[in-house]
């Protein structure tokens, strides 16, 4: 052996070796989004919005006993990351006691979209007006709402069975445009400046399909974006089961030359509905799978949850096919800062948990004042967790204080970077005979630095405690 040379190989890999762990430790290691990004209700129809450094997910809500279209409202998610996720509570919906549409006849909240415009947001929504499907618009000052309905009666009401799923685009002109459509044609027209009227006759979008695969055809679902100077209609292709088409135009009118898909058809989920947005130089566009039904039940029922990847466009403007929604979801773009109060539905990912909502009055004299509605996470039993991904700890930490309600009482286990990684911290949750009652517990956990993620691990028996808020404070 050529102890000379062997020495002189070891020393060169020893080098490549220590490099790249310093440039992984000086960089940091990518973390992604867990697909299906919502697991504490089942979510679908996904109306991405970005608004102010902030993606607004605006989502159908299938009811947890759902077997077929069971959808009562329309929910709001935020995140800053594109990993965690923090619930904004029911937004509008069509059954008392937040019924948005007085017109609508009860049920059958379907896919919404959601546009910024002059200080005003406007919520288009389909919905059963007089057995047929509608149009309705709502409109608030707020992106969180609430929406209140913009004129009193649907917006889009022809008797047609296919008048649903609307999306909304405002073009650099200021000309606003309204596609929608399923289960036949897709239909378009344009908008006037108000956001709640239409300007001119509905017309039929034209989409050459010549050249492209049968699974790329049009089915539901449409999404209409623009990105330099092209123009990009998608849909949910071909039912059943149903992938993402697109097609390319140079006006927001058309004609539309079908490109393909961006993701083909697959069994494991009969459903699909886009959404495409760029944020903080990214592109992204959300659906649904059915992977949280399918965790409890071999039966096929309408409960979706939704997804979302990374896109990337080639240089002639059309769009890097993607596989199936993976585990693996969208990259983390920036860190969660731990010194700032989180709420406890601000996740990554969790397992057994629910959230829930109760509404917080305030008693003047003789008369109640609404002080807000107070969502946390609840239906808490042993070994369900929250995951909370990529938590900047580089000002180190000495305590962490917790907002909680005792049923049961028990523990909240602190671990770090995996279920059961080091343990941070152990919050002890009492039963002081209060009730419900909610209290803040202050408990001292061992000094981190850098960049961790955090599953918060309950301990005890069942329904233990609500979970409301947390926060790490400075050594």
């Amino acid at each position: 052996m050529n102890l000379k040379k062997s020495f002189k190989e070891n020393k060169t890999r020893h080098l490549v070796v220590y490099i790249t762990v310093a440039i992984a430790i000086f960089f940091g290691s990518t973390s992604y989004a867990d697909n299906p990004i919502i697991q504490t209700k089942y979510t679908a129809d996904p109306a991405p919005m970005v608004y102010n450094d902030t993606v607004y997910l605006y989502t159908g809500h299938d009811e947890d006993d759902a077997t077929g279209f069971k959808m009562l409202n329309w929910m709001l998610y935020t995140s800053t990351d594109m990993v965690n996720w923090t619930e904004r509570g029911i937004i509008a919906g069509v059954k008392e006691p937040l019924k948005t549409f007085v017109w609508a006849d009860g049920h059958s909240a379907w896919a919404p979209q959601c546009i910024a415009r002059n200080g005003k947001f406007y919520f288009y929504c389909p919905t059963i007006y007089q057995g047929k499907m509608a149009i309705g618009v709502a409109v608030s000052t707020s992106p969180y709402g609430p929406f209140t309905d913009a004129i009193g009666k649907p917006l889009i009401s022809r008797g047609n069975p296919s008048d649903y799923d609307p999306t909304v685009f405002i073009d650099d002109d200021g000309q606003a445009y309204l596609y929608w459509g399923g289960n036949g044609p897709c239909f378009f027209a344009k908008l006037n400046k108000d956001m709640i009227s239409l300007s001119g006759d509905i017309q039929v979008a034209s989409i050459d399909f010549k050249g492209t695969p049968p699974e790329a055809s049009y089915t539901e679902g449409p999404w209409l974006w623009k990105k330099n100077n092209h123009y990009y209609l998608g849909w949910a292709s071909r039912c059943c089961p149903e992938g993402i088409g697109y097609a390319m135009s140079d006006s927001p009118m058309g004609p539309w030359k079908c490109k393909g898909t961006i993701m083909d058809p697959d069994e494991r989920s009969s459903g699909n509905h886009p959404g495409v947005i760029e944020f903080k130089g990214n592109s992204y566009v959300f659906g649904f799978n059915y992977a949280i039904l399918k965790q409890t039940m071999s039966k096929k029922y309408e409960r979706r949850s939704i997804c979302v990847e990374k896109m990337t466009y080639n240089e002639d403007g059309s769009v890097l096919k993607l596989p199936w929604w993976t585990t693996k979801g969208a990259p983390q773009i920036s860190n969660l800062n731990p010194f700032k109060r989180t709420e406890a539905e601000t996740m990554a990912f969790s397992e057994g948990v629910k959230t829930d909502v109760v509404t917080e009055w305030e008693r003047s004299g003789r008369n109640n004042k609404k002080i807000g509605d107070r969502i946390f996470v609840t239906s808490i039993h042993n070994g369900d967790y929250i995951k909370v991904q990529g938590v900047d700890f580089s000002k180190g930490a000495s305590t962490v204080d917790a907002g909680v309600a005792s049923l049961r009482g028990g523990k909240i286990e602190i671990h770090t970077d995996k279920i059961d990684g080091p343990i941070l911290g152990t919050i002890n949750v009492i039963t002081s005979g209060e009730g419900d009652n909610w209290k803040t517990i202050t408990t001292p956990v061992k000094n981190i630095k850098s960049i961790h993620d955090l599953y918060f691990v309950f301990k005890g028996e069942k329904d233990l405690f609500n979970f409301d808020w947390w926060k790490f404070n400075i050594k």
